[in-house]
């Protein structure tokens, strides 16, 4: 009697090696986040206090923040700044892709130019934040110098007490950091389409423009999409810069929600639990708003496809039960 080959399962492999990410993720990312929910229903605020109770109104911390000016203000803001600076920084990563893709340009240098266009993203937004702190110099900086010296102005002028200079500094602090990124992730995309559709492009006659735009594009939706909406995600969280370079000011200038958050938290009378309440309305909203992005960008001939697909199926099940029952 021949004795049975035993059969040796990888799957359970698969299980202990994703065993400590899923224990780091239970620990850092979900535990928090729950503890957080929860926090927003209670009374807990004050330095150095761990005990709380549930609140008999659950929902007043909630009420308060959205009622509150001074979160409308962060909130409108912070959306201001996230588009203000993702539309240049997507439109000049677009521009840098298809120079970097062209089939047609030989580029010198292709590697140190990536690199220096993605070096931006590596710095340390407290460096860069300081950096940007000297270069608008009151009343001695190289801006002001620079301006002074070719008699656009007359004086030095304090460019960090304007409002609207101060968010225009933290926008295109925000394009110049991300940019590179979106660069480098837009162009692995487009590495990705296969050569073939170029190579007919390009004996039909197609131009650089209108193979980047009904070839490229199209192919790199998906891409696009993933781009956006992290960027969404990335851009409704915005604290370091805004934190580090101004605090938020002047006069909430460049106070976004992450920003009003940890102020909520860690200043005045420490009101955790309002912290709390707004941290899960921006998770609400982020929540939403990605949802909507995947809805309004998706794959429409895809949709179109699969819904065709299911009532064949559908209708072929039909025709089979007709079938049966004769």
């Amino acid at each position: 009697m021949k004795k049975k080959k035993k059969v040796s399962s990888y799957a359970k492999w698969g299980y202990i090696f994703t065993l400590p990410f899923t224990i780091a993720f239970c620990i850092f990312s979900l535990y928090p986040t729950l503890y957080t929910a929860v926090i927003g229903f209670t009374d807990l605020k004050g330095i150095n206090k761990t005990t709380f109770h549930f609140l008999e109104d659950p929902f007043a911390n909630f009420r308060t923040i959205l009622t509150s000016p001074t979160f409308h203000t962060a909130l409108g803001n912070t959306v201001v700044i996230w588009v203000l600076n993702f539309i240049p920084q997507l439109l000049l990563a677009l521009l840098l892709t298809a120079w970097f893709t062209d089939r047609r340009f030989k580029i010198p240098g292709e590697g140190a130019f990536k690199v220096m266009f993605y070096m931006p993203n590596i710095i340390t937004a407290a460096t860069v934040a300081i950096l940007f702190n000297a270069l608008f110099g009151y009343p001695m900086g190289p801006v002001n110098d620079l301006l002074t010296r070719f008699h656009i102005i007359s004086s030095p002028v304090n460019f960090l007490v304007k409002k609207n200079v101060a968010r225009g500094i933290v926008i295109f602090i925000q394009t110049w950091m991300w940019y590179g990124y979106t660069m480098i992730i837009l162009i692995s995309g487009v590495l990705g389409i296969s050569p073939e559709i170029f190579e007919a492009a390009e004996v039909d006659g197609a131009n650089g423009w209108q193979t980047f735009w009904q070839i490229t594009i199209p192919n790199i939706r998906t891409i696009l999409l993933f781009t956006l909406v992290t960027s969404l995600i990335g851009g409704l969280n915005m604290f370091d810069i805004p934190q580090l370079f101004l605090i938020g000011g002047p006069d909430n200038a460049t106070l976004t929600t992450s920003v009003f958050i940890y102020n909520q938290a860690f200043k005045g009378s420490y009101m955790f639990n309002r912290a709390a309440a707004t941290s899960m309305i921006m998770f609400v909203i982020i929540v939403a708003a990605s949802i909507i992005m995947f809805y309004l960008l998706r794959d429409k001939d895809e949709v179109a496809l699969k819904k065709q697909i299911r009532a064949r199926e559908k209708e072929e099940r039909r025709r089979q039960r007709a079938e049966a029952a004769k």
